[in-house]
């Protein structure tokens, strides 16, 4: 976006400039087929998803293709766009999106659906499928929620189910394909349909039962007779890098602002409530040499000071313990930190904790869902109450003063003793010893959420809490838990409400979301925005119950995504249901017999472990843990710049940010101060008014060593600042 008659009047337009460092503008007229990936929600939260940026490079790689960026407007951008007749455009080019062949949006939480309408109606786009030309984009839709998207089916002309990285490749090449034979939009997606993993929802017609109470599923049928259901794509290597080599940096803070390397994807520890556990089966792990040297490389392309080992469970990545002391080695003279946000109990070792605090101590989070030991059993988590106390035990001995934890409520055969079994654990946890190098304070902060039924779980078919419900359970919570040490924080019970409608929600989803934006639904995966009394009204509009949605299935109901398929036998889930309510266990493939899940074919999809005994001997540490030494020079220099143009929208804070890396990527080394965060010696002239220009500018840069050729030293600079 480029109008400055809109930034000079918005809240952080940050989000709105572009021109990252790393992000790609092609010439618009060469390309053969154009993709507008879209993110639906603000741009601090899109700009921190892996795999847009994954498809992003991933296309661009290819000098016939071009895909650009767009995320969602906050409101007052959206306002203040339509007052002015603004069209929506894309971030790298410009270009309105109705331009593009390809509008590619990412479903990655339910509740982003209302903001596909706001980014389709600034664009000019009609929101059904049906009600779209030819002259219109194609739209494809994919990600999380990609394995149920009926609440939002009928908006979108393709569906990709699963891994997109083959995928992509096979729907750009036909889009640029049949431009040349000006197909029509019909054809090309009787032709999208052939393509292994790509879902076209118009050719399946869903009849429901009118009669029943609940109006359930009588059928899904496919128009033509001939196909039954649809499957997932799954992506059998990881091994390709080099598209990740060059992670864009955003100039706006972003919500998770720093570099994300995917060790694995897939996890088969087989939690019976998880999703993802299902959706991105089966486990696929990259070389500890594939990670160091994306770690390398991108580190050096981008100037972050922390990266994030990214998994669905980072601790149960079979080289974690071989790949983190070299890259604590590699990176804490350069003050780049790692974190490891999905870490489980029981792989977090003595060796693994004592590697992460060596440049900051990364946040500390465990995850025990359940606060007893039978409702652990049900779920399949795999760990015990032993377990977690030994772990807290360990962290606060090395120094972590406070740690998170994670629990849900209504879960199967929960029961009032199982919600003060959370409580009884908090208490022993907080009881735990802590002395060491971190005497102080102990403090838990109890993360709880109301459990939402999935599609593709052994869960699936289970009901969900009531606001009241978990209204109650919460208090109750909130009255038990310590006054002293625990700090209780729980997840809106009216969000996740509509979270489960959505979850196992239909086509007729549809128009309620279409309603509920009329009425001003907007960006309800943010609390200030959300409004419950919206969706109700919505809903009596359109005449469906929600609570509908909340309700028990039966084990032969039709259920909305039966014709979607992600690989998993729908028996093998069945079993899984039975066993969790005998307490059974379900051992984790990686390191057991196969459980007969049904997605490896054991010929070119099964599992990627690469150490699979856990026995390969760590490298040994260096024992100097910081950079820092007394006895360290102190070089000072004065840097001009200026600051004209678009970048002027950025604040005081995003400016040093950008100065940060763009030293960082320069290879120009700064001392650092001491403590918990470490950061850059680097002193800032008086901030500037957001949307000021200047031309005089600067900075006071303090340097361990004397630079040896200050042109060379400013070439670089400027160089990575272009």
């Amino acid at each position: 976006m480029t109008d400055r008659r809109i930034l000079s009047a918005i809240n952080k337009p940050g989000r709105y400039l572009g021109h990252e460092f790393n992000s790609i503008q092609k010439n618009w007229e060469d390309a053969k087929a154009k993709f507008a990936f879209i993110f639906p929600d603000l741009y601090e939260i899109g700009m921190s998803h892996q795999g847009l940026q994954i498809l992003y490079h991933l296309l661009n790689k290819k000098d016939e293709f071009l895909a650009e960026r767009c995320y969602t407007p906050d409101t007052d951008v959206e306002k203040l766009m339509r007052e002015k007749g603004v069209p929506l455009t894309s971030l790298e080019s410009g270009q309105p999106l109705k331009n593009f062949d390809v509008l590619g949006f990412t479903l990655p939480y339910e509740l982003c659906y209302t903001n596909i309408l706001t980014v389709l109606d600034l664009a000019d786009v009609p929101f059904y499928s049906k009600d779209r030309d030819d002259s219109s984009p194609i739209l494809l839709a994919g990600g999380a929620c990609s394995l149920n998207p009926e609440p939002v089916a009928d908006f979108f002309d393709a569906v990709l189910l699963g891994d997109g990285e083959e995928a992509l490749f096979e729907i750009a090449a036909l889009i640029a394909e049949n431009k040349k034979t000006s197909s029509t939009k019909k054809e090309i997606l009787e032709q999208l349909a052939e393509i292994q993993g790509v879902y076209i929802p118009a050719h399946f017609q869903v009849e429901y039962n009118t009669s029943s109470p609940e109006h359930s599923i009588s059928s899904i049928t496919h128009k033509s007779g001939s196909v039954k259901q649809v499957s997932r794509r799954i992506v059998a290597s990881l091994d390709d890098i080099e598209h990740l080599k060059t992670p864009l940096v955003p100039n706006a803070k972003i919500v998770h602002d720093r570099l994300g390397i995917e060790v694995a994807r897939g996890c088969t520890r087989g939690c019976r409530f998880c999703q993802a556990g299902i959706t991105y089966r089966p486990v696929r792990e990259r070389t500890t040499e594939n990670v160091m040297e994306l770690a390398k490389e991108s580190i050096e392309n981008s100037g972050f000071d922390e990266l994030a080992l990214l998994s669905l469970s980072t601790g149960d990545y079979s080289c974690l313990e071989q790949v983190l002391t070299p890259l604590m080695d590699e990176f804490a003279d350069k003050y780049v930190s790692v974190a490891m946000p999905s870490m489980r109990v029981g792989t977090l070792t003595p060796s693994i904790m004592e590697q992460v605090k060596r440049v900051r101590k990364t946040g500390f989070t465990l995850a025990p869902e359940a606060g007893s030991e039978r409702l652990r059993r049900v779920i399949n988590k795999g760990i015990t109450e032993e377990d977690l106390l030994n772990t807290c035990t360990e962290a606060f001995e090395l120094g972590w003063r406070i740690i998170k934890c994670y629990f849900m409520i209504g879960l199967p055969t929960e029961t009032e003793e199982d919600i003060d079994g959370i409580v009884d654990l908090v208490r022993k946890m907080l009881a735990t010893r802590g002395g060491g190098a971190g005497k102080g304070k102990k403090q838990i902060n109890v993360s709880v959420g109301t459990f939402v039924p999935k599609p593709h779980t052994p869960f699936q078919w289970e009901k969900q809490l009531t606001i009241e419900e978990s209204t109650a359970y919460f208090r109750r919570l909130s009255d038990k838990l310590p006054s002293k040490g625990a700090n209780l924080r729980y997840h809106n019970p009216r969000v996740s409400y509509l979270e489960g409608v959505f979850s196992r929600g239909d086509r007729r989803c549809a128009s309620l979301i279409e309603n509920a934006w009329q009425h001003g639904a907007r960006l309800d995966g943010w609390t200030e925005h959300f409004s419950i009394d919206v969706w109700q009204l919505a809903a009596q509009n359109c005449n469906l119950s929600l609570d509908n949605y909340l309700r028990a299935r039966d084990l032969d109901e039709i259920l909305p995504w039966d014709h979607l398929q992600t690989g998993v036998d729908i028996q093998f889930l069945k079993d899984e249901l039975t066993k969790g309510k005998a307490e059974g266990y379900t051992p984790d493939c990686r390191y057991h017999d196969c459980q007969k899940c049904g997605v490896c074919d054991f010929d070119t999809i099964l599992p990627i472990v690469h150490n699979r005994k856990h026995d390969l001997p760590a490298p040994e540490q260096k024992t100097r843990t910081k950079a820092i030494a007394d006895n360290e020079g102190h070089f000072k220099y004065l840097v001009h710049y200026s600051r004209v143009g678009n970048i002027c929208y950025l604040g005081h804070l995003e400016i040093l940010q950008v100065v940060f890396r763009a030293l960082q990527r320069a290879d120009i080394e700064t001392n650092y101060s001491q403590g918990f965060n470490p950061s850059p010696k680097i002193s800032f002239g008086p901030a500037l008014p957001v949307g000021t220009e200047s031309y005089g500018e600067y900075f006071i840069m303090d340097l361990k060593a004397p630079l040896k050729e200050l042109d060379v030293a400013k070439q670089r600079l400027n160089g990575t600042l272009a």
